[in-house]
């Protein structure tokens, strides 16, 4: 079974946090708590690892990762930044955001979005996987840790049973809550929610008619 770590969901013992970075560098594949589940996650340029979240999960190409980023700093090293935009990032991060970017000249063709050349990013507002991102030092990728019957997993326990020994290391920190992150899009003219979620649209300057 994969290695199951406990850390404080509030103030993570930064040892432990620690191992969860020195996993992802040594390529493996964790699992860890998000703002809205559990997300399972590997380091940025880690081919492999990538090609094993999208077996464990069953993902086909067309579906992006997530880059989990430290701040609004370091969004702009891997997406294209408008001064509008920038203002509405700034106001929503660290939270239960995902932003649909254009992905910049940093990011490789083979990380961005095969069709529309974008990147999802996000800044998390958990303590734990904060610290995971600030420990590692650079971004990662992430997608949602989901069961076979398409629902979002929000134990640590219950990622154990889905996953078994298909991944390395499980940060638990507890119960998360299942409700899914609020996907804007920030490609267009104007900021567009994909997905209504955790986040408010109204706590970031958008009105009921931005969602689409």
């Amino acid at each position: 079974m994969s290695e199951l770590v406990h850390v404080h969901a509030e103030t993570p013992q930064p040892r432990r946090i620690e191992k969860a970075a020195r996993a992802l560098r040594a390529g493996q594949v964790i699992a860890y708590p998000t703002d809205s589940s559990y997300g399972l996650a590997c380091a940025m340029g880690d081919k492999s690892a990538m090609e094993r979240i999208r077996q464990i999960r069953g993902l086909d190409r067309d579906h992006f990762f997530t880059l989990v980023c430290r701040d609004l700093s370091e969004i702009a090293e891997y997406a294209k930044v408008e001064n509008p935009s920038f203002r509405l990032l700034k106001s929503a991060t660290p939270g239960a955001y995902t932003f649909v970017l254009k992905a910049s000249k940093q990011v490789p063709n083979w990380l961005a979005h095969p069709k529309r050349k974008t990147i999802g990013i996000r800044v998390p507002g958990h303590p734990v996987a904060r610290a995971i991102v600030e420990a590692l030092g650079e971004p990662f990728m992430t997608v949602t840790a989901v069961s076979d019957d398409d629902r979002s997993l929000s134990e640590a326990t219950e990622v154990r049973e889905e996953f078994g020994n298909r991944i390395d290391l499980i940060v638990d920190a507890g119960a998360t809550g299942i409700e899914p992150t609020t996907v804007v899009d920030l490609t267009g003219d104007v900021p567009e929610i994909l997905r209504p979620g955790k986040g408010s649209a109204e706590a970031i300057g958008l009105e009921p008619d931005h969602i689409s």
